[in-house]
């Protein structure tokens, strides 16, 4: 079974991410880093926020993603097509931002970080209409 696969499956992340109080402010308790501090990216991503990754749990994330305000708007994982094969499932994705209004799925060529194409699931945890928030 690929890496990301069985981080996923295994539910890889810190253990507040299990808790009932979702980190919902920026930024986010050890082990999450600001992604720009570990590679060449902005503070900011319009359309994606102020990202924070645990690095152990590359490329795959979770990623946590802020607005301006602070305020936790998605958790977003990136998976590289070559780890998607016919028998790969993609299981209990854990959301650490809490309830999830909406998820969007899209294609990536690649960026710093997660170099090689990928797909990005975005687990909304504002409206479609609040997603504005991070757009600029």
């Amino acid at each position: 079974m690929p890496l990301i696969a069985a981080a996923l499956l295994l539910g890889a992340n810190p253990g507040w991410a299990h808790s009932s109080e979702p980190a919902v402010t920026a930024p986010p308790p050890a082990p999450y880093q600001a992604v720009s501090s570990l590679v060449k990216l902005p503070d900011f991503i319009p359309g994606m926020g102020q990202l924070y990754v645990d690095p152990t749990t590359l490329p795959a994330g979770p990623f946590l993603a802020f607005d301006h305000d602070g305020k936790l708007v998605s958790t977003i994982y990136m998976i590289p097509l070559a780890q998607m094969k016919p028998d790969m499932h993609i299981d209990n994705l854990l959301s650490p931002g809490g309830k999830v209004d909406h998820v969007d799925i899209m294609y990536n060529a690649g960026h710093p970080g997660v170099a090689e194409p990928h797909i990005h699931i975005v687990l909304w945890h504002v409206s479609a209409a609040d997603e504005a928030r991070v757009a600029k």
